[in-house]
Order: structure tokens, then sequence, then C-alpha cells
């Protein structure tokens, strides 16, 4: 089969891998007919994310049909058009009996190296490193889906692919990022990134009852989607020189009373902060540039919330702990435990309450996947998501 392959830092190819077949009762293949791009791909393809190897196949975000299944899933048939969640869960151990998929005890069989990383293993990912358990990605034309009983959900009457795909990972990482900061009648909540996770972030805010959500980014294109979508207003950072200060100037003083943080590792910002993250970064003696998250604690109401969505991969400098312990701020975090989420998102795209295809700006075949990548890196063609066709 067809599978878009990591090379190497900033090379993806579409190559011959063998095809997926069934390894334990509980899998499933999944012919994909959707799968796409997602910014936690970049930091793969940008080689910040480590124990990556020559040939992993990409992709954590698809959906497909059935085409085979082991005998203990009896949950799908064949020929069940599924979405497949990314993280991988066994639905039997003390994390997932809490709902917490994503820190699943049983799925990740590199347990050890994330041990190592960070202090306990978390859930199997797919196409996520080997650090994460080396599951072949999405990106492909097919996919082995382990734990196929618990995971993927069954998509029905003839809701197109591109309404239901981000159901697999940036729709409940949004909508968990605003379910996170608590949200109250009357709360305004500031959110970092206009990406997709920050756009379904904005529009579960407002869902979640939010009175104004303030979206803060530097491209244009991007906070006129949030605008014209989500109802966001929107604050361009360029040419800002403290983001604080303008937050607290559109909150009356007192600032936002959760910030979301759904950057991540590569923020980028301006000033000598940010030129000493990236000298840092560049030279690999800091795993992560915390810009966003520095400026979504310094901005954030005195008692107020923190969600953190952005993926992170290590350790941060200047974290400003003393302004997070002093003012009584909450940090909430965590990869999406996207099974608990599935169903209901999926009931709100069925009742007309959110099209997630808004976040589409580009469709292509999976044969250029690497056009892809270079199209949602550098924003080119006002691109805000990529989806790809096998």
């Amino acid at each position: 089969m067809k599978a878009n392959c990591w090379l190497g830092r900033n090379v993806v190819d579409v190559e011959d891998v063998p095809d997926p077949r069934i390894l334990n009762e509980r899998d499933a293949i999944v012919r994909i007919t959707s799968t796409a791009i997602c910014g936690s791909d970049l930091h793969l393809y940008d080689g910040y994310i480590p124990t990556m190897k020559r040939g992993d196949v990409l992709g954590h975000e698809f959906m497909g049909e059935v085409v085979d299944k082991g005998s203990r899933v009896g949950n799908l048939n064949i020929g069940d058009r599924v979405v497949v969640p990314f993280p991988i869960a066994c639905g039997d151990c003390n994390a997932c009996e809490k709902e917490l998929y994503s820190l699943c005890e049983n799925s990740n069989p590199n347990a050890g190296l994330a041990e190592k990383m960070f202090g306990f293993p978390t859930a199997g990912i797919f196409g996520y490193s080997h650090l994460t358990g080396g599951f072949a990605g999405g990106q492909a034309e097919y996919a082995r889906v382990p734990f196929a009983d618990v995971g993927p959900i069954k998509i029905e009457n003839g809701i197109p692919d591109e309404s239901v795909l981000f159901l697999s990972d940036i729709f409940p990482t949004g909508y968990m990022g605003a379910e996170m900061c608590e949200i109250k009648n009357g709360d305004v909540i500031a959110i970092w990134g206009a990406g997709p996770v920050g756009q379904f972030a904005a529009a579960s805010a407002r869902m979640l009852g939010a009175e104004r959500v303030i979206m803060i980014d530097r491209f244009e294109y991007r906070l006129r989607i949030a605008r014209e979508n989500t109802g966001a207003e929107t604050l361009n950072y360029d040419g800002i020189d403290d983001v604080p200060e303008a937050l607290k100037e559109l909150t009356g003083g007192r600032g936002p009373d959760a910030c979301i943080d759904a950057v991540g590792m590569e923020s980028h910002h301006h000033g000598s902060v940010y030129a000493y993250d990236r000298v840092k970064h560049a030279a690999r003696m800091e795993a992560d540039r915390p810009f966003a998250i520095r400026e979504a604690i310094m901005s954030c109401r005195n008692g107020g919330i923190v969600s953190v969505i952005g993926v992170y991969g290590g350790f941060v400098d200047k974290f400003p702990l003393g302004a997070l312990m002093n003012r009584g701020i909450s940090i909430k975090t965590g990869q999406c435990h996207v099974q608990r989420y599935m169903r209901p998102l999926l009931e709100r795209i069925q009742e007309g309450e959110i099209d997630p295809s808004f976040v589409i700006t580009h469709k292509i075949p999976l044969s250029q996947a690497p056009i892809g990548y270079e199209l949602f890196k550098h924003k080119l063609d006002n691109c805000l998501k990529v989806v790809l066709k096998p």
C-alpha cells in the first residue's frame, strides 16, 4: 500500500509499505477514506519529537471503512464507516475506567521510553514516534487499529467525511480545552493560536456559555476564519509590544477568566525572549519554545485557569512559576481523552450546532502529502487545514 513516511527532518514522502494485518483478536483493519495533517505532525516534521525512525508512517487523524476485524471486535462489522480516535486505549485499565483514555496503561508497548521522558508512560498514539508506541499512522491507504472494540465510532446516515473526520482529534481536543476552563455564563476566554485546534476551542467555549472569546494570532486569514465561524473577537499580536496589557485593556483591567494555550512547543513571537527561545530550541538546549504558555499565565486574571492543549514534549526555561503560585492560577492540561467526547460531539454535529468542516482549506490526494506539509507548515495559500484523500 501507499503511505506517507517520515524520512528525516523536514522530509516526508509517499512510499510503498507492507499492508497492515490482524495481529490481535481485538484489531481491525480500516481502509482509509480521509486523513489529515495535524499541527502536532509538524513537531515530528521539524524534528523536535525524539525517537522517530526513517520510514515511520505518519498521521493520527483518520477515518474509513472496516475491511477486516479480529474475533473479539463485536461492536463493528465489515463495511462500517468509522472515525478512529488518535489515542489507543484498552478500555480496561485504571485510567480507561476513569475515562482518561490518553493515559491508558496497556496500549504503549514502549512504555519504558515514555517513563524515562515523562516519569510515567502514556497511551499509544498512531503515527507519533516510538515514544508513544511506534504505531503506523493513518496517512496511508490502510491502517491497523488496535483495541478496535473500544476506540472507533460508527458513522451512519451519510454524513460526509469532512464533517466528522475531526472527531478523531482536533474537535475533541478543542472542546476539552474549553471544558477545562470551567466556563460560567459571562466568562471571557482568551485563546492563543487560531489554528484548527484553537478554532474548535473558540467554538466550544461559545457552546459552553462564554460571553466573549478573544483569539490571539498573527495571521489575518486565520483570525478572519475565527471571526466568521466562531464569533470570536481577534487580536493580531504583530505590532503589539505587550499582549497581557492589551488583554487587560479589553477586559477592564481584570484579565480573561481563563486562557487556552492552543499553540504548544513551537510558539512564535518577537523580541529578545523569543530570540532566546529560538536559539536554545534550535540547539536542542531547550525542548520547547514556551512563549504562549508564559503569556497565558501572565494574562490570566487572579484565581483563573490556564488550559494547555498545545503539545509540549519536554522541558522549558523561564517558566513564571511565581506568578502561577502567588496569583492562585490553576493549570489544567493533557492529551485529549478523545473516546470520552466522540459521541456527544457527534450528536452536536448531527443536531446542526456545528459543522467542523469550516476549518478545511485544502483537500489533496495522499500522493501530494509532501506538498501538503509544506503548505501547512509555511501557511502558504492561506492554509489552515489539509485533508488527504488516499
